[in-house]
């Protein structure tokens, strides 16, 4: 006979041995199975355009790219008109197919900007939305201490938020029209990590995460796949990395991987080694989450004092 005690410890060890293998049946899958099960979208499918906004640079002009590359027609959104001009003419060049360039800026929510690119996009069969233009904080600082702070706030606010919840206002109708269409939102890991020192930019991705979620709940049945995902350090101008590295690739490489998961994971980091970072760092906040938070504010406050030294000289 088992002791009260051993009872409750059989039951707590069974409970953990399932959790544990929920969590890397549903790794197995997403990462492997899936994939090799080839369950993702057809792209090409879903509509003859795909619209990209921020798509001049990093992981925008690596979706434009990538998708350019399976034959669709590409609507490039961005702020440059000569980045756009220049990043058209070589996927146009590159992959043979039609482009047309919409001049905006995210950081401007005003009416007339979105009713201009809602002209600019009718009539077009849009199959795929690429929600990806994004700022964030110019380097890592105490949320009293940015200067300028109450601009570079709604800045963000009106680029990271605002630009998705319109872009997808826009675009969903007919896709829903058609019943089919795929839209990808872009956050950041910052969304499910504590993200001190950027509080405000992982505030906005957080907003991505659950707007994402809770309308694909809305508009999966009616044949729409949206999909969240949630980068880490990725080579861009944007996070400053210069280098790619297995950890924090080239843009190319991450998209390419991303790909992959659309219409396997409503959710995810986009990219194995991310996914394990996260993992990580989720493990050591089971042990103790005042720890994980200390390493990421140690990490924040090293790079605050690097670009503070930077611009002191």
């Amino acid at each position: 006979m088992y002791t009260p005690l051993e009872i409750i410890g059989l039951i707590s060890l069974c409970i953990l041995g399932f959790l544990i293998a929920r969590r890397i049946i549903r790794l197995l899958y997403n990462n492997v199975i899936g994939r090799l099960m080839r369950t993702n979208v057809n792209l090409k499918e879903m509509g003859r355009w795909a619209v990209v906004t921020g798509a001049t640079d990093g992981i925008g002009k690596a979706y434009a790219e990538a998708l350019a590359k399976l034959g669709i027609d590409i609507v490039l959104i961005s702020r440059t008109k000569a980045k756009l001009e220049a990043v058209a003419a070589e996927i146009e060049s590159k992959h043979h197919v039609s482009t047309k360039i919409i001049e905006t800026d995210f950081t401007d929510d005003s009416y007339e900007a979105y009713h201009t690119i809602e002209k600019q996009l009718y009539g077009l069969e849009i199959g795929v939305l690429i929600n990806n233009v994004g700022m964030t904080y110019p380097y890592p600082e105490y949320f009293l201490e940015l200067p300028d702070r109450g601009k570079l706030y709604s800045q963000i606010i009106k680029c990271n938020i605002c630009s998705v919840t319109s872009m997808t206002g826009i675009v969903l109708p007919q896709m829903v029209e058609r019943k089919k269409g795929v839209i990808v939102n872009v956050s950041s890991v910052a969304a499910i990590l504590p993200a001190p020192l950027l509080t405000v930019y992982g505030a906005s991705k957080i907003f991505i995460e659950k707007f994402s979620k809770d309308l694909a709940c809305e508009y999966s049945k009616l044949g729409i796949v949206i999909q969240c995902i949630v980068p880490g350090y990725i080579a861009t101008k944007m996070s400053k990395i210069k280098r790619s590295t297995w950890m924090a690739p080239s843009p190319d490489v991450y998209v390419k991987s991303a790909l992959r998961t659309i219409g396997v994971q409503q959710c995810t980091t986009g990219y194995f080694p991310h996914t394990l970072m996260v993992g990580a760092l989720n493990l050591m906040d089971c042990f103790s989450s005042s720890f994980g938070e200390w390493v990421i504010v140690r990490t924040m406050e090293n790079i605050r004092g690097r670009a503070l030294n930077a611009r002191q000289q």
